[in-house]
């Protein structure tokens, strides 16, 4: 069952800046859908239970979450995709999307150095040309720089459509508005998502944020 919001575990990583409500006062689906996270990853994000505090914006939230982390076009990985939130979010200084997407990063490109070092220095990590540029481009989103036809030209150039260009601009997009949500709710990360993945072959479950 998850944890309830009163218990020193969920207080330590939680804020009192706006009300957490319990479990048995939240609506049906909201309910299940946490449920099947915990059951998921073994534990339940801090992001599910702030968030639950809006049911309607809670569900709006994670439909558009699902619908541009969870489709099944394109040519994004799941970790290429992590690896735009760990980049942005850097920017945006948001700790919690930084060290969640970090974890994900970490399970799904089964390299555990990759998301610590976009962290300190983008440009100098162990990327290739493909996410370099992918990067580029989320990151003049992120900047809300002039964006110009020589930005898709430089995604063209490794093997990116415009509808790629799309994917990578509303993911840059998205979690900005999800960095500052974080950032006036003081959220914080749980303390699972520093170690997930960090070990070589360690079987490891996925969250959904």
């Amino acid at each position: 069952s998850i944890p309830s919001p009163v218990t020193p575990a969920a207080a330590e990583t939680t804020s009192g800046r706006h009300p957490i409500p319990n479990k048995k006062d939240l609506p049906f689906d909201i309910v299940e859908l946490m449920e099947e996270i915990e059951v998921k990853t073994g534990f339940l994000p801090n992001l599910f239970r702030v968030m639950s505090h809006r049911p309607a914006e809670f569900r709006a939230f994670f439909a558009y979450y699902n619908a541009i982390m969870n489709k099944e076009t394109g040519r994004l990985s799941k970790a290429d995709k992590e690896l735009i939130i760990v980049a942005t979010s850097v920017v945006n200084r948001c700790p919690y999307c930084v060290v969640a997407h970090g974890a994900l990063h970490r399970i799904y490109s089964k390299k555990p150095a990759v998301a610590d070092q976009v962290v300190v220095n983008w440009k100098l990590a162990d990327l290739t040309d493909r996410e370099l540029a992918m990067l580029e481009f989320a990151l003049a989103i992120c900047h809300s720089d002039n964006i110009t036809e020589e930005h898709y030209q430089k995604l063209d150039a490794h093997g990116f459509d415009r509808e790629d260009a799309w994917d990578v601009g509303m993911i840059a997009a998205f979690f900005a508005m999800s960095n500052r949500i974080a950032h006036f709710t003081d959220l914080r990360p749980n303390q699972e998502f520093y170690t997930m993945g960090r070990i070589p072959h360690e079987k490891e479950k996925t969250a959904s944020s």
